[in-house]
């Protein structure tokens, strides 16, 4: 029943709800930080929303702390070679985030200065970054009046309102209930606020809905279906694609690797040569040779499709027709992306040097 409906939520509650319980992250300012004149770095902000597209925080802390290491600015990471940057990247998943990460770093050095654009206008016009991407770093490092829409804003608002339409059709009113309560200061902490109530009260399972700061507005707790929304329509299926992967070594302990073409699917990244990922595959060892397939499956699984390969080893005793040789005191597994990391696992056994 919806006769008596609560009252309309109120940004100010929420955000101080904030000031006391704001998450800790090592790229962002904290509330008190601010109010004492400490401004957020746009590069950390906009370091951490690239990292953080379809990740976790938990994944991205290391990441993060670890590029800011060794690349405090972002003059610095504009200067940084691809390789080292695809290596540090190695793991994080969605490579093409890493290819664009250099671009803009690099526009924002050579044609601003070192300066990123401080509206969600002209953040857009770089490289690897779109509307969410935009609105959050004009929001949270510049305190624009800009409207952030995540999983954890569509799982707040769906609840708030009550919206029972499923996902994805239901973004429009989603958004169009956040851009409402967004206010017109503070809007950097406001959209981390509620970000912050998504990841941590308002969760998909079990809500925490006694210590809301909203729940006397929830509409969706007053109706009894908070854990019930968002709705989502199904999910398609999957499809399994199937590939061969060619690990060899040399006696001197040198390992076989190729830098994989900059479009597609691990674009820039180190892997091992491999078969086309299909059907039904076509064998393309990089040279002739006694190949032994190793008794075990890598199996990976991408946004769009499942990926099962097999894993093929040889030592190598003639030039290759593709890749190249990397010493192994050179050579780091963990600098790999991580299904070529799996091959490795399962190979590294079958190529040891006594």
């Amino acid at each position: 029943m919806r006769d008596h409906l609560p009252e309309p939520p109120d940004p100010a509650d929420l955000l101080a709800w904030y000031d006391r319980h704001a998450r800790q992250m090592p790229w962002r300012t904290p509330p008190a930080d601010k109010q004492a004149g400490m401004r957020p770095d746009p590069y950390r902000v906009w370091l951490s929303e690239i990292m953080l597209q379809q990740t976790t925080v938990v994944t991205v802390r290391d990441y993060f702390q670890r590029f800011v290491a060794i690349w405090p600015t972002v003059g610095d990471l504009a200067a940084a070679e691809d390789a080292d940057v695809m290596a540090a990247w190695a793991g994080l998943g969605y490579y093409a985030r890493a290819r664009n990460l250099l671009k803009c770093a690099r526009m924002v050095a050579d044609q601003h200065g070192g300066v990123f654009p401080d509206t969600v206008e002209g953040l857009l016009e770089l490289p690897g970054i779109g509307p969410y991407t935009a609105a959050a770093v004009a929001s949270i490092a510049f305190d624009r009046h800009a409207t952030v829409v995540d999983g954890n804003v569509e799982r707040v608002m769906s609840r708030l309102f009550a919206v029972e339409e499923p996902l994805p059709r239901s973004k429009q009113t989603l958004t169009k209930h956040a851009e409402g309560l967004t206010p017109s200061s503070r809007q950097g902490d406001y959209n981390q606020a509620v970000m912050d109530l998504g990841a941590t009260i308002c969760t998909p399972k079990n809500p925490a809905c006694g210590i809301c700061p909203w729940r006397p507005s929830c509409r969706a707790r007053a109706e009894g279906i908070a854990e019930t929304l968002p709705r989502k329509l199904p999910k398609k299926v999957k499809p399994t694609r199937h590939g061969i992967a060619y690990v060899a070594r040399r006696p001197d302990g040198a390992w076989l690797l190729e830098t994989r073409p900059e479009k597609g699917l691990l674009g820039g990244m180190l892997g091992w040569p491999g078969s086309d990922w299909s059907d039904a595959p076509t064998p393309n060892p990089p040279f002739d040779g006694p190949w032994e397939e190793v008794n075990a499956e890598v199996r990976h699984t991408f946004t769009h499709f499942h990926l099962k390969l097999r894993v093929m080893t040889c030592w190598a005793g003639s030039e290759p027709k593709q890749g190249h040789f990397v010493p192994n005191a050179e050579f780091s597994s963990a600098d790999l992306p991580t299904v070529m990391r799996k091959v490795y696992d399962v190979a590294s056994a079958a190529l040891r040097v006594n």
